[in-house]
């Protein structure tokens, strides 16, 4: 593997008190290399979103390290936690978060302007992002003016302008139908493919899973299982997990 992005080293993730402690996360180790994309599995309660919550600092760990690019992110606190979130992870939702008082330039530059970062350099970074992803004709219109597939990609924009260490899906396709489903991980693959991203996608969902090259399964709050895209086709890779997921004992859902 090339240069870890992320480094997860020995976490422990613990909920409750003495007499009744709940280890969602259970001495966990994991490392992504640059330009990765790969998914986290698991049945419900398995403990892969407590895993993404302390990854994406919205949680704390019990115990261990969580290293991004090198620095250990479970010593920030206040405003180098802010920043750090800010500037090195990028986060995709499955409903676009947009603002709807704001344009598309607007929504995407949110995060540079808070960043202080001068205007002429928010705008060269706006235009770069929007024109690799044929957004560039809408960058004036209102979230209410574009189509599901435009605001889609204003979003992803949005993830993407910060050039983030790290790009962050939990469920992404939970609620979408089939269409809207395919639409995003061809979206997410394009980002990988095209301009690098690197992405930790945690999903319960086999289709979804097969957009990936690279899968950990979780069980009981531990590494169950990992394989490997490798030169397979996503057809035969997704049956693979199916395999994985049917000795998990977890869901096997097919948004095909």
């Amino acid at each position: 593997m090339n240069t870890p992005i992320l480094e997860v080293s020995d976490i422990q993730k613990y909920y409750g008190n003495k007499g009744n402690i709940t280890k969602a996360v259970n001495r966990i180790s994991l490392s992504v290399g640059k330009g990765e994309f790969v998914g986290i599995m698991g049945a419900s309660g398995s403990g892969k979103t407590t895993l993404l919550n302390c990854i994406s600092t919205i949680d704390t760990v019990t115990s261990g390290r969580i290293l991004v690019e090198g620095k250990d992110i479970t010593t920030l606190r206040g405003k180098q936690l802010s920043a750090f979130r800010r500037e090195k992870l990028g986060f995709i939702f499955q409903d676009f978060n947009l603002l709807d008082t704001l344009t598309a330039y607007e929504n995407i530059s949110l995060a540079l302007s808070i960043s202080g970062i001068k205007a002429k350099e928010i705008d060269k970074r706006v235009q770069e992002i929007a024109g690799a992803l044929n957004i560039t004709e809408v960058l004036e219109k209102y979230p209410y003016q574009m189509s599901g597939g435009q605001q889609q990609r204003v979003a992803a924009a949005r993830a993407m302008v910060t050039n983030p260490a790290l790009v962050l899906a939990d469920e992404p396709t939970g609620a979408l139908d089939s269409r809207s489903s395919h639409m995003l991980l061809d979206m997410l693959e394009e980002l990988n493919q095209n301009l690098s991203a690197t992405i930790l996608m945690v999903t319960h969902d086999s289709f979804t899973a097969s957009y990936c090259r690279r899968i950990l399964f979780i069980k009981d709050g531990k590494i169950f299982n990992e394989i490997h895209r490798g030169a397979k086709s996503r057809k035969d890779f997704f049956e693979e997990i199916i395999e994985v997921v049917s000795v998990l004992g977890g869901e096997t859902n097919d948004k095909r």
